[in-house]
């Protein structure tokens, strides 16, 4: 897959496509080596990810692991030493340490459900509710005349007047607060708020934990840093390692026995650094073998 998947050219209509330049072929399976790991340099984001932390203004801690997992983690790290990965630890990411709330990645949220709807989202980036409708209309209108409604409040619309055939079996919260965005009067909004979310994602995130340690990738646990990644733009690469016990706080009501969760590995790199962290996340793969074919797909 990893020799066809990418498109003989980029999509005109999406600008992201040209943002990285393809290796020849467009073929990713030249990085599939064994030893991908050998000098690669690895940080480990202990703070929030792996580390309890209380955040400027809060008085409980957040993050962190339990005992499971950090066992998980830990043989994780010492599997990547022994096929020659240079681990720096701690690597911390300067935005989820800021003492300054305005700077704290993790007091940043995007807006997504109703207690985030408009005059409750000053403390949340609205780039995510303002992009679903901006860009979910745009859509709309490219499919012309075959297009199955014409907004998206038609759509939301439709799916109120088909509650009974199952439309909305979980509600449309984030579809409505997405419609409420005004494409103009938000316009300046949506757009200080993007700057902020690469500013604490990429300048003061990834880009200057990466830079500060000369790292090829921060390692963080199952999938916690596609948070990060998503809002930087950059590439994450999840490999599967375990299994863990459901254990999060707050607990699970009485009586509901959660079997063990899937528990993987998670490469983040730079942008465009996806043969990177294609080599490492296949060494490290390779030396584990550690996924656990699921009863429904064996």
């Amino acid at each position: 897959m990893l020799g066809v998947l990418e498109s003989p050219a980029p999509d005109p209509n999406d600008r992201a496509t040209r943002t990285c330049t393809p290796p020849p072929g467009r073929d990713y399976t030249k990085f599939l080596t064994a030893g991908g790991l050998k000098g690669a340099r690895i940080g480990i984001p202990r703070a929030f990810y792996f580390d309890k932390i209380t955040l400027p203004g809060q008085e409980q801690p957040r993050g962190g692991l339990n005992p499971d997992q950090a066992k998980l983690l830990a043989e994780a790290i010492a599997i990547l030493k022994q096929q020659g990965a240079v681990i720096v630890d701690p690597a911390d990411i300067p935005s989820f340490v800021d003492k300054d709330p305005q700077n704290n990645f993790l007091l940043w949220d995007y807006c997504s459900g109703a207690d985030q709807a408009k005059g409750k989202d000053a403390n949340c980036s609205v780039n995510f509710k303002y992009g679903m409708k901006r860009d979910f209309n745009h859509w709309l209108a490219s499919l012309g005349a075959s297009a199955p409604v014409k907004t998206l409040f038609e759509l939301r619309q439709w799916n109120l007047s088909h509650v009974k055939a199952g439309a909305m079996k979980y509600g449309q919260s984030r579809l409505d607060i997405s419609d409420e965005m005004d494409l103009e009067a938000d316009r300046a909004r949506n757009e200080a708020d993007h700057r902020k979310d690469l500013l604490l994602s990429r300048s003061n995130g990834i880009d200057a934990v990466l830079k500060a340690n000369r790292l090829d990738a921060i390692l963080t646990p199952g999938g916690s840093g596609a948070g990060l990644a998503a809002r930087a733009g950059y590439p994450i690469i999840v490999v599967p390692f375990g299994m863990a016990p459901n254990a999060p706080e707050p607990p699970f009501p009485v009586g509901f026995n959660a079997r063990p969760a899937p528990f993987g590995v998670g490469f983040t790199g730079a942008a465009c650094s996806e043969p990177r962290l294609i080599q490492i996340a296949f060494a490290f793969e390779r030396a584990t073998k550690r996924r656990v074919p699921p009863p429904s797909a064996p």
